[in-house]
């Protein structure tokens, strides 16, 4: 029968794959295939061509409740390994049970800014960090639904490195 995947359950922040960092929303990052417009003869009009493999720069943002010390660690100049952890909540149309199944966002990431936030009593300071991401990995149940890694050449989707091909040419 049919599991519909309903809505994430709970998730939590994880720094260098061990360090809980806190309670903080975050806005991950979106791909966006690096493309060039391709016209001429043969081709009816203009086509955006993506780039096999390659995509545009990726962001991550960490809305965090309050100023906290998690925040300004991930302001430190250098790469951070962040793990978002979570349940999703499927439902089991055959059965009629609910069921939670894992679902894992890593990345890795240099910061870009540090929004300090505001103060305003009785209010939350509404602090952030953003974060170039380099390296993208989703897990679904514990399967590897996507894998960017921008340093390395990997780009897997669906069970497809589609750069590997592009190392072994290059030599990687």
């Amino acid at each position: 029968m049919n599991k519909i995947p309903e809505k994430l359950i709970n998730y939590s922040v994880y720094r260098e794959g061990a360090e809980w960092l806190g309670t903080a929303d975050v806005e991950l990052p979106s791909l966006e295939a690096l493309s060039e417009t391709l016209k001429g003869a043969g081709i009816a009009g203009e086509v955006d061509s993506p780039v096999l493999g390659h995509y545009a720069a990726m962001t991550a943002t960490l809305n965090w409740r309050t100023m906290n010390k998690s925040q300004f660690k991930l302001a430190a100049q250098k790469s951070h390994a962040l793990d978002f952890r979570g349940a999703m909540q499927v439902f089991d149309a055959g059965s009629g049970t609910y069921e939670p199944t894992g679902v894992r966002v890593s990345i890795r990431g240099v910061p870009k800014t540090t929004g300090i936030g505001k103060f305003e009593v009785g209010a939350t300071t509404d602090s952030s960090n953003e974060l170039s991401v380099s390296y993208l990995k989703i897990e679904v149940d514990g399967e590897r639904i996507v894998e960017i890694d921008q340093f390395n050449y990997i780009a897997f989707i669906d069970g497809e490195d589609v750069l590997e091909k592009v190392r072994q040419i290059l030599g990687q």
